[in-house]
């Protein structure tokens, strides 16, 4: 098949947050320049284009090899359901045209230095303080999939041991525990003179500004503590590597999930019943309802 024939497809959540899909569309663009083939993209939910709209728009034009990535950084329902589910269907209407799926960002090392990069930027911002007498709380969008949820704990010990925090804790801002607020108030008590509080997300939206809002609130409550708010990773320029390589794998047929731990395919305990669980899409319902400024309104829409 020609190089021609390729053509790539950033596959998003969505968010009713203008801000969001602002910079989802700019990390499309910076993708674009460094990607030798037509780029598009869609969401799940709320904002358009829909992952359909991004697909025809690519046939149209000729694309007979999709490469479909999820610009995600954990491999939960929506990267194991929902947009499989949306690939698969429009590729069994579309004959002539083979779309191939990209996996998760995942751990990557990339990714941890751009975190680093973040709380750094954050620490500066802040002033100079001992590192050993600060907790570093990493917040994840939160899942009901424990390997996703796990993985968020993975990147803050991986970042606690790397940058010598005195402590480090998770939350998560809905669906699994703790959440944000709870844990803020816990580790405001440990006697650390500072708290970093840092989004691993990708992009700004409802859940990051209110990450941001409960860290102001428990500061209210805690004068002596310290509580420092990072920024999420946005298109940082390792981010952007790790798209890149994700659509690389494809190619090379590296791409391989990691599924051992997998509550759909292995028995996880307390999730044995979702074993063999279909795939199917659980957005239809919110597909390009619109953003903030088309509905007026705010919408909180976290699960997975």
């Amino acid at each position: 098949m020609n190089q021609e024939a390729i053509a790539v497809m950033i596959c998003g959540h969505g968010s009713r947050d203008d801000g969001a899909t602002r910079e989802f569309a700019a990390m499309v663009e910076r993708l674009r320049a460094r990607l030798p083939w037509p780029v598009e993209h869609g969401y799940l939910e709320f904002a358009r284009p829909i992952i359909r709209d991004g697909l025809e728009k690519l046939a149209r034009r000729g694309a007979r090899r999709i490469l479909a990535q999820p610009a995600m950084l954990f491999a939960a329902g929506h990267v194991k359901n929902d947009l499989p589910w949306e690939l698969n269907t429009w590729a069994a209407e579309t004959p002539g045209v083979a779309v191939e799926y990209g996996r998760d960002l995942a751990i990557d090392p990339g990714l941890l230095a751009a975190a680093r990069a973040r709380i750094e930027e954050a620490e500066e911002a802040a002033g100079p303080a001992d590192r050993a007498d600060a907790v570093l709380l990493v917040v994840g969008r939160g899942t009901n999939d424990p390997d996703a949820n796990s993985n968020v704990a993975k990147v803050m010990r991986m970042l606690w041991e790397g940058m010598g925090f005195g402590w480090g804790a998770v939350a998560y801002s809905g669906v699994a525990h703790p959440r944000v607020d709870a844990a803020l108030a816990r580790v405001a008590k440990l006697g650390f003179r500072r708290v970093i509080v840092f989004p691993y997300f990708l992009f700004t939206g409802v859940l990051v500004k209110r990450i941001y809002d409960q860290a102001d609130a428990v500061a209210a409550t805690a004068p002596g503590v310290e509580i420092v708010k990072a920024g999420y990773l946005n298109d940082h320029p390792l981010v952007l590597d790790a798209m890149v390589e994700r659509v690389g794998e494809m190619l090379t047929g590296d791409n391989v999930m990691n599924c051992r731990l997998c509550k759909y395919r292995a028995r996880i305990v307390g999730y044995e019943g979702d074993v063999g669980t279909p795939q199917a899409g659980h957005h239809l319902h919110v597909r390009g309802a619109g953003t903030d400024a088309d509905r007026g309104h705010g919408h909180d829409h976290s699960h997975e």
